[in-house]
């Protein structure tokens, strides 16, 4: 327990020092700026301002660095949530490019279908890519369409605007395409309207260059012209492309006076190496 005689004396204490303050308080803003409290505050702002000063300097780093610590924070912060946005509007526009190029595609196999170079009695069937060839040398695609959707071993493959390859090999639920960039494929075909015909072969190590080989050198060929599948169709056999589906378009002609033929290159309708959906 508490001492009775020291309670009484603290709060004897306590009152003497609230009395004092209000009287001190009181006389302070009741007194001129001259006057004895006024004097004495001055006196020891005046005495206490190089320790101010001094304290100020000695803490000044510790506040810089507090400072510079939160600031830090802060932009970490800042840059953490613009992070987020620009990953999310890279986002948005991969999916808002992959939508419009789907369309695009399908856009170009519509059109293809219509057009009057699309073989009679067709009945499509659209696939979309979910496997590609690593290689330059060996270009093939794995479409998510197989057997069980009616497709078949050496059934040609169009994607939008022309030819892209025929089926390789074929399961139940997917099916392997050789491209017209592969090494091994060969295609006959036939420059519209000049007519000189050929075969279409992969420049090698350029993807997006073929070759019509075994053109007759005194056929005449013009750039800009369109190349076609060559087909033919009999009662007792068919080839395998059928005849008029686009592939190309002849870029350049080369023509040596010693060979026999021309190697007449051809830019393919075909986006090869962009295919998606065919």
């Amino acid at each position: 327990m508490f001492d009775s005689k020291v309670v009484r004396r603290r709060r004897a204490a306590l009152a003497i020092f609230v009395t004092l303050s209000i009287v001190m308080l009181t006389a302070y803003f009741g007194e001129s700026r001259g006057g004895l409290f006024h004097t004495l505050q001055r006196g020891a702002q005046e005495a206490f301002a190089p320790i101010e000063t001094g304290t100020d300097r000695a803490l000044k780093p510790f506040r810089d660095f507090f400072g510079w610590f939160g600031d830090t924070r802060a932009a970490k912060g800042e840059n953490e949530d613009l992070r987020k946005e620009v990953e999310d509007l890279r986002k948005r526009v991969a999916e808002s490019s992959t939508v419009e190029q789907d369309a695009r595609q399908l856009r170009g196999l519509v059109d293809l279908e219509r057009s009057d170079g699309f073989p009679d009695g067709t009945e499509p069937v659209a696939a979309r890519v979910i496997a590609r060839s690593p290689t330059v040398w060996y270009s093939s695609i794995k479409i998510d369409k197989g057997s069980s959707d009616g497709i078949r071993e050496d059934q040609p493959v169009i994607a939008a605007g022309g030819l892209a390859g025929k089926v390789s090999s074929v399961t139940q639920g997917t099916a392997e395409v050789t491209l017209i960039t592969d090494a091994s494929s060969a295609v006959s075909a036939q420059i519209m309207p000049d007519g000189a015909t050929g075969i279409v072969k992969p420049e090698v190590g350029k993807p997006e260059d073929l070759l019509l080989e075994f053109v007759q050198r005194g056929r005449r060929v013009t750039e800009g012209t369109t190349v076609v599948t060559s087909g033919f169709t009999s009662d007792r056999v068919e080839s395998l492309f059928p005849r008029g589906v686009a592939i190309g378009r002849v870029s350049r002609v080369d023509i040596d006076e010693i060979e026999r033929y021309q190697r007449v290159h051809i830019k393919p309708f075909a986006e090869i190496r962009g295919i998606d959906i065919v």
